[in-house]
């Protein structure tokens, strides 16, 4: 998996590393569990923009009692079902589907 800094995700959204970080703490945005901020998924942006449904996407894991870490395996996992990960179907506006399913694993 291609990961960016808090840096480059700025670059690629046209604003501050501060407003990224600002993203990410308002759950927003992602990083990969552990790495502290520093390694965000380069498959959550998408032309110069985060992922249209991410943000709601990321509240109903959360809402759900997913942790980070596996909401972080979730999004993820491959699915054959889907076909891919949801992250794919989400960069493929596939968000219905990602949104239901999501709303069924919850705890």
């Amino acid at each position: 998996m291609d990961t960016l800094t808090p840096t480059e995700v700025a670059q690629l959204l046209g604003t501050s590393p501060n407003r990224v970080r600002q993203l990410l703490r308002d759950r927003k945005l992602m990083a990969v569990p552990g790495s502290g901020n520093g390694k965000i998924p380069a498959a959550f942006v998408q032309d110069g923009v985060i992922l249209k449904h991410l943000p709601g996407l990321l509240t109903v894991l959360k809402d759900g009692g997913f942790t980070d870490e596996e909401a972080f395996d979730w999004l993820f996992r491959e699915d054959d079902t889907l076909p891919g990960t949801p992250v794919q179907a989400l960069r493929d506006d596939r968000h219905t589907e990602v949104t239901r399913r999501a709303q069924a694993s919850a705890f």
